[in-house]
């Protein structure tokens, strides 16, 4: 049903073009993320990336700009790649030249049209703007290249002179016409109303270069094409100017999963390249980004995860091999018993009614204290449950610390023997070492132990990440047993693991009583 409707949607309500182009520019419109500063060796692998992924066109950035600039362009069209690329231009004879030096073949462009460029930027008449648009497309066509022309800030453009520029720049011989919504002021029924006009008087290509100012670039361009924009300007992770540009990875999944539109592109790797383009720029991509963040296949409520479970369309409107991601089920306070069984079957980590039940509120606990349990935690918590000593005829019942700069680190431990409460303090070289002397004074009538090892691991980074401790204990007639325990807290960590291989050597003493 789903299916249909969209077709009808294609069939009735769209000006769909026959073909629809991916303009990348990430190496250039992307590359002006404040604080982002690409090398030339970084270009080529991102470039290589692009060309892999199947883009149709690459702009690699500004070749009047800078020396490195250049270089990059001059090495990138070497590669002799797939995908086109293309140099940005002003409308001014050394850009093109430099455009040309790095022997591209399609060059990109511009020139400022709105009264606020006209005026307060460009200093220049409606007349000059155009005479000098069509002076550079004369130019660059006579020099061989393919044109695409934009119009800067296009969108504060009044109507009649927008369109009599773009009739200028077609005459002169542009191949493509750009529409550039400069600042991302764009709604998606401006959108559709502008490019219905602009649709209906140029039978040329046009292009759509938009902004996300408001969070709106993706609809826009979407919007665009379905008003017979023939190709979308677009970054990998919506890179840009202030706040970015159209996204990559939205448009193409959006196009492909939403409108039935096949492009080149291999969609399985775009999580990989936004990864890698991540880490190489330092930006960082928020968890909920769409298609590429941490949390766009990620599942906490019980009930959805049980929906996923037995079916990933009930929550998902695309699978996460498509843009080759994963699926992650998510721990918390949310989490129903169906996620934990899956999640431990996934580890092949089998438990008992008692034991799944004691993990399970466990996770319940962690997660009402704020607490994100990752499957690092799961496994280290499931694999604690496991190892636990099946009796515990030693527990604690309290414990009070005392450290300060004067006073040594002191330790009250209250203890259950066999039913009967025991409570003493002592002290130590620091908090763990006080309770565990503490401890050693409440059972030495019970048994003596020795501490033979003592491990500490934060499971993952951060203040609250979990402590476990993995401990082995001996007593005076040579048994050994192993004790572990997970906690946010340190010294509580410790002190249930040492208790833990306590009771067990315990048992073994009882064992071999018998």
């Amino acid at each position: 049903m789903y299916d249909k409707t969209i077709e009808t949607l294609k069939k009735e309500d769209m000006n769909l073009a026959d073909e629809i182009y991916i303009f990348d520019t990430t190496l250039r419109d992307g590359e002006q993320t404040p604080g982002v500063a690409l090398t030339v060796d970084e270009k080529i692998q991102i470039a290589l990336k692009l060309d892999q992924l199947g883009v149709d066109k690459i702009e690699v950035g500004f070749p009047a700009a800078s020396k490195g600039e250049l270089q990059a362009s001059k090495e990138i069209r070497a590669l002799d790649l797939n995908s086109t690329v293309v140099g940005l231009a002003r409308s001014v004879k050394d850009d093109i030249d430099a455009v040309l030096d790095a022997d591209l073949e399609y060059i990109h462009t511009f020139i400022g049209t709105s009264p606020l460029h006209r005026d307060y930027k460009l200093k220049m008449s409606k007349e000059t703007i155009i005479s000098t648009a069509v002076e550079a497309v004369e130019y660059a066509k006579d020099h061989g290249l393919t044109v695409e022309f934009s119009a800067e800030d296009a969108t504060r453009t009044e109507r009649d002179f927008l369109f009599d520029f773009y009739n200028e720049v077609v005459s002169a011989g542009a191949d493509f016409i750009d529409v550039p919504d400069t600042v991302g002021i764009l709604t998606p029924i401006l959108t559709r109303e502008l490019m219905t006009d602009i649709k209906e008087n140029f039978k040329i290509p046009v292009s759509v270069h938009f902004h996300n100012d408001f969070g709106l670039a993706t609809a826009n361009t979407l919007t665009a094409i379905e008003c017979g924009a023939n190709q979308a300007h677009v970054t990998v992770n919506g890179m840009g100017e202030r706040t970015g540009n159209t996204s990559l990875e939205e448009i193409v999944v959006a196009l492909y999963s939403a409108y039935g539109i096949k492009l080149n592109i291999d969609t399985s790797q775009l999580y990989s390249l936004s990864d890698f383009v991540g880490r190489l720029t330092g930006v960082k991509m928020p968890v909920n980004k769409p298609i590429v963040g941490d949390n766009a296949f990620a599942h906490e409520s019980g009930i959805h995860v049980h929906g996923i479970l037995n079916n990933s369309s009930t929550y998902e409107p695309i699978s996460p091999e498509l843009v080759g991601h994963s699926r992650k089920i998510v721990l918390g306070k949310h989490t129903g018993a169906n996620a934990l069984k899956s999640k431990l079957k996934d580890y092949h980590i089998e438990l008992n009614d008692e034991q799944f039940e004691k993990v399970f509120n466990q996770i319940k606990a962690l997660g009402d204290r704020g607490k994100c349990v990752t499957d690092d935690d799961l496994k280290a918590i499931a694999l604690t449950e496991l190892s636990s000593a099946r009796e515990t005829p030693i527990k604690l019942k309290g414990l009070g610390l005392l450290c300060g700069a004067i006073v040594s680190p002191t330790a009250t431990v209250k203890l259950e023997i066999d039913g009967v409460e025991k409570e003493t303090s002592n002290t130590g070289v620091g908090p763990v070492d006080a309770a565990l002397n503490a401890i050693r004074d409440l059972i030495q009538d019970t048994m003596d132990i020795e501490l033979e090892e003592y491990n500490l691991e934060a499971i993952n980074g951060g203040t609250d990440a979990l402590a476990d401790v993995f401990v082995i204990s001996s007593d005076n007639e040579g048994n050994k047993s192993t004790g572990r325990a997970i906690n946010e807290d340190i010294v509580m960590a410790s002190i249930l693991a040492v208790l833990d291989s306590i009771n067990k050597l315990l048992l073994i003493k009882r064992t071999q009583e018998i």
